[in-house]
């Protein structure tokens, strides 16, 4: 569940508002922001679990040399939500295990 919005707002100009889909609840984004900023604003900490112990990862480098932030973003397993624009309307789904892409 979604905790209080953690973005700075002054002193900082952000695009147009938009909601986006995490595991079937909506959070709010705006544009410019990557999915992975989206999320730790709304406080979502967990985005995927680690396959052998199911540990939980969260952001961890945020430019994309870990792979930590991996998730499901409109279908696609193993996506980067640090690397990843939200747009408006699109679906996230916290990773459960690795998943190979279908070619």
């Amino acid at each position: 569940m979604p905790k209080l919005e953690k973005r700075v707002f002054k002193g900082v100009e952000r695009g147009q508002p938009f909601k986006i889909e995490v595991d079937g609840e909506n959070i709010v984004a705006y544009e410019g922001e990557t999915i992975g900023a989206a999320l730790l604003a709304a406080g979502l900490r967990t985005l995927r679990y680690a396959n052998k112990l199911e540990q939980p990862r969260g952001l961890y480098c945020g430019i994309g040399l870990c792979q930590e932030c991996r998730m499901t973003i409109n279908g696609i397993p193993n996506t980067q939500a640090c690397q990843t624009l939200a747009t408006p309307g699109c679906r996230i789904e916290t990773q459960k295990r690795f998943k190979k892409r279908e070619s």
